[in-house]
């Protein structure tokens, strides 16, 4: 019967060695054999990505590698004596693990649980895993979408002090920030560089460790360029060309109104696409505003150029005395004429009607109707004359208005497009200055 029992199957060399390394163990204790012995704990991070950039809460989303390293000197073993094992993996609930935690802390996000830590032979132990998590960041978005962001991630011990728990860099500060093969660089944010520091900080009951990590991106601008920038820009050139229409024609104004209409859908429909802060408006804020505005003095300009147009006579002679002195002049040289040419024809019809007299002594009835037809006919004549000569004057005085009107305009004009062009250098200079910076 003895002989018929199943033999009882040996407990693997990984088993034995868990077993044996988590036999006394107690996890809620510093794994130093002196406890006066500091447990260096080794940071490093990849950055992946940059998921995203919030400017109204002042946070970034970032998904980075995280890796912590440490000896702890209670797991060590001889790899002899368990088939050679050299490294294993344990329960991070299972071991000592240090509370290093970051200062811009804000929420995890949707970082994977990874409940294992490797431990080799010697002791140390590394804590890999992936994490999503989102930073409190300052962000500078005054250049949008020209701007550069520095967001800094600081590791340090929540209650241990250097004499407990020091920090290192597990690599160097040059491999650090120049290591951007792991991140995506095809998104809207751009890599530069992630420089590191460390330092200690001071306080009443000692000094605590600080590592820190700068994460220094540069955005894209060139989907904000072709979306934003370039259609305005193009809504100004139409309204620069349609000074070109003639202020008398009456369709100038209404021109300007539907750009100006336009103009403000397009910056209402383009609104979520800004970033916003409660400190500094973008200059591309500005920028709409001021195009705003420009297009609205150009509406201004012209309401006034063509209201000065269609001033009425009276009006005309009240604003300048010289057109009124003229108009005057031309008035009393066309009465003297017609007085002239009134009483040349009352002497030729004198003579008229006393060579009919002799000529023509069997009519009497005609020469009792040919006076009044005469003085009626010259009647008509110089008051036809009269009105000639005032459509006349007042053709030229409207001429001369037109012209002036067309002076006024075309000053305005030049003064608008230097305070266009002396805006749209500077703005340039300022963007190109931190394109290239």
């Amino acid at each position: 019967m003895a002989d018929s029992l199943p033999e009882k199957p040996k407990r693997s060399a990984l088993n034995q060695l868990t077993r044996m390394l988590l036999r006394k163990y107690d996890c809620g204790v510093r794994p130093v054999c002196n406890w006066t012995t500091s447990t260096t704990v080794y940071v490093d991070f990849i950055l992946q990505s940059v998921l995203d950039v919030d400017s109204k809460t002042q946070s970034i989303t970032t998904s980075i590698w995280y890796r912590q390293i440490w000896t702890d000197e209670f797991l060590m073993w001889d790899p002899d004596e368990f088939d050679g094992i050299n490294e294993i993996s344990l329960s991070s609930d299972a071991i000592w693990i240090p509370d290093i935690v970051v200062n811009e802390f804000v929420d995890e996000g949707r970082s994977p649980p990874i409940p294992y830590v490797y431990v080799n032979s010697s002791g140390c132990v590394k804590n890999y895993r992936p994490m999503q998590v989102v930073l409190a960041c300052g962000l500078d978005v005054y250049a949008f979408p020209f701007d550069k962001q520095n967001c800094s991630l600081t590791f340090r011990s929540w209650l241990h002090s250097v004499r407990e728990i020091d920090l290192a860099v597990w690599r160097s500060a040059q491999a650090i920030a120049n290591d951007q093969k792991e991140f995506m660089n095809d998104g809207e944010w751009e890599l530069l560089s992630i420089p590191s520091r460390y330092w200690r900080l001071q306080r009443d009951d000692g000094d605590y460790a600080h590592v820190g990590f700068n994460v220094l991106i540069r955005r894209r601008p060139v989907l904000y360029v072709v979306g934003l920038l370039i259609p305005s820009v193009f809504l100004m050139i139409v309204d620069v060309t349609s000074f070109y229409l003639p202020i008398d024609s009456g369709t100038r104004i209404g021109f300007k109104i539907s750009t100006l209409l336009g103009y403000t859908l397009f910056r209402v429909n383009l609104m979520d696409e800004l970033p916003t802060t409660a400190i500094t408006t973008p200059l591309i804020g500005v920028f709409f505003a001021v195009c705003m505005a420009l297009l609205m003095l150009s509406l201004i300009k012209s309401i006034l150029v063509v209201k000065l147009l269609h001033h009425s006579e009276r009006e005309v002679r009240e604003m300048s005395v010289s057109a009124s002195l003229l108009d005057q002049y031309r008035l009393a040289e066309s009465t003297s004429a017609s007085t002239g040419t009134l009483e040349n024809l009352q002497e030729s019809e004198s003579m008229d009607f006393d060579m009919d007299l002799e000529m023509d002594l069997e009519s009497p009835a005609s020469i009792q109707e040919n006076p009044s037809s005469l003085e009626w006919l010259l009647k008509e004549l110089v008051s036809l004359r009269l009105a000639f000569s005032q459509e006349e004057g007042e053709s030229s005085a409207q001429a001369e208005w037109l012209a002036l009107c067309s002076k006024l305009d075309r000053f305005l004009f030049r003064l608008y497009l230097i305070v266009l062009a002396a805006y749209a250098g500077t703005l340039l200079l300022f963007w190109a200055r931190w394109s290239f910076a």
